[in-house]
């Protein structure tokens, strides 16, 4: 439940997904949710390598991580007011390439500390320390959470191709929608900026 309310709960990786449903349609929200998803492996790597312990005792190597992840954020910001990329919504538009989508989609989740941490931090408490096969219990945890991203992720996506000609038949609300975006990259990145360890 609890990782179901974290993954529902709006983030970059839920706004990269509404963005690609309504640019593109629902194929490419499936596209973005399976690249968000994909993200979340090396996060996963980490915590089970023990590589997050690093990134959660050392502030250069989170403040590293965290700045990229700002800088990318404000990066989709600005192609989604420059109208490029998968976060631009036109009428008719050529299909962009489903590498491209999923790229994105993992850089989204890859460049979040805060994922990491929350791997290393959250799920280890569901593993007992005399637990035999302490890694498939953690594989298996992981890959809830990993599901569970998908088909949230997707719903969100594909809900938003269902309104997508409403939203492309109106240039003013495509308008403010690109700036609510836009606006909404930058408020993440300003709250990731923010974050401490």
């Amino acid at each position: 439940m609890t990782s179901f309310i974290i993954v529902a709960t709006p983030g970059t990786g839920v706004i990269y997904t509404l963005a690609a449903g309504l640019s593109r349609g629902a194929r490419a929200s499936v596209v973005a949710a399976v690249g968000c998803t994909l993200g979340i492996i090396p996060h996963m790597l980490a915590a089970i390598t023990g590589l997050a312990a690093l990134l959660h005792t050392s502030a250069v190597a989170f403040q590293t991580l965290k700045y990229l992840g700002v800088a990318y954020l404000l990066y989709l910001a600005w192609a989604t007011l420059r109208e490029k990329g998968a976060l631009a919504v036109h009428e008719e538009t050529a299909p962009r390439s489903a590498w491209n989508v999923i790229m994105s989609g993992i850089l989204v989740n890859i460049l979040n500390p805060k994922l990491t941490i929350f791997f290393f931090a959250f799920l280890p408490q569901f593993v007992s320390t005399d637990e035999p096969s302490a890694l498939l219990r953690m594989l298996g945890l992981s890959s809830v959470f990993m599901l569970l991203t998908f088909v949230v992720f997707g719903v969100y996506g594909v809900f938003a191709a269902a309104v997508r000609n409403h939203v492309v038949s109106r240039p003013r609300v495509m308008t403010w929608m690109r700036r609510a975006f836009a606006g909404s990259f930058v408020a993440l990145s300003a709250r990731l900026a923010l974050t401490d360890r």
